[in-house]
C-alpha cells in the first residue's frame, strides 16, 4: 500500500512541476496557448533524444507520461523503434505507430463531446 501512494506522489510531484511551467509560460510569456503547447511537446522529444525524459519516466510514470511531453516521449520512442525495425523510412511512420492511441482517444472523446455538447458562442 506504501509503495503506491509513493508512485501516486511521485506522479503528482512530476505531473505538477510540469504543469508550473506551463502556466508560468502562460503568466510570464506572450507564447499563445497554441505554441505553449507545441513547446511541450517538442521539449519531450528533444529531452528524449538526449536521454534525460527516459529516467524521468520510469521514476514518475504516469507523472511524466501524461502531460503533453510524455506525448514527445511517445513520438520519439516510435520514432527510434520504428528505425531500428525498418530503417530511414521507419523515421515517416514511427512517431504515428506510436502515438496511435493517443490520437484515436482524442478524436473519439471529442467526437462524443461534440454529440453531447451544446454548441454556442461566449455571449
Amino acid at each position: 500500500m506504501g509503495e503506491m501512494w509513493m508512485s501516486l506522489g511521485k506522479a503528482f510531484l512530476v505531473g505538477g512541476l510540469i504543469c508550473v511551467v506551463g502556466q508560468l509560460l502562460v503568466d510570464l510569456t506572450k507564447l499563445t496557448p497554441a505554441r505553449i503547447l507545441v513547446t511541450f511537446v517538442v521539449a519531450g522529444v528533444v529531452l528524449t533524444a538526449v536521454g534525460v525524459y527516459e529516467p524521468l519516466v520510469e521514476w514518475a510514470g504516469a507523472g511524466a507520461t501524461i502531460p503533453l511531453t510524455g506525448f514527445g516521449y511517445s513520438l520519439a520512442n516510435g520514432v527510434k523503434e520504428a528505425v531500428a525495425a525498418k530503417g530511414f523510412l521507419g523515421a515517416l511512420s514511427g512517431g504515428i505507430e506510436g502515438t496511435a492511441a493517443g490520437i484515436t482517444a482524442a478524436v473519439v472523446f471529442g467526437f462524443l463531446a461534440a454529440l453531447f455538447s451544446k454548441s454556442g458562442d461566449k455571449s
